[in-house]
């Protein structure tokens, strides 16, 4: 099991991590949408940037364990990151807005539809993008500093 968890751990973590950060997307928009009564569209977008943040936070630390340092690598590093999420964040707008104004598909099963769209995308762009520097495909060491396989 543990042979497992070592060979698919980052995959793991991620979709353990991103699971909490559907959670915050999910909960901060039932709140503004039925609490507090914010437009559908207005609540995606707030709801997607707090989720965003806590992704950052978790993606570095825990999932990818970015050994970024120093503050004009992280700030690159930061850069790619919330470019990526902002090109997620638009695909979600999108999703909403097609589903729900245009389908007419209630804003609650479009928000789910989207975040599953938005958990691949963001896989693909950090894993690719945003924690892997160029030139770092091949064996040796990833940019992060752990030894490739």
């Amino acid at each position: 099991m543990r042979t497992l968890f070592e060979k698919y751990r980052e995959l793991i973590l991620y979709v353990f991590f991103g699971g909490l950060t559907t959670l915050v997307d999910w909960v901060s928009y039932w709140l503004m949408t039925d609490l507090m009564h914010v437009p559908y569209m207005t609540a995606a977008f707030l709801s997607q940037v707090l989720s965003i943040l806590f992704a950052y936070v978790t993606n570095r630390r825990f999932v990818f364990e970015s050994r970024v340092r120093g503050a004009g690598a992280v700030a690159l590093e930061m850069a790619k990151f919330f470019g990526a999420r902002g090109a997620s964040l638009l695909l979600n707008m999108l999703v909403m807005f097609v589903g729900v104004d245009l389908l007419h598909v209630n804003d609650k099963l479009i928000k789910v539809i989207a975040s599953v769209l938005v958990i691949i995308a963001n896989y693909i762009f950090s894993k690719l993008f945003v924690f892997r520097s160029p030139g770092h495909e091949g064996g040796g060491e990833d940019p992060n500093g752990k030894e490739k396989k």
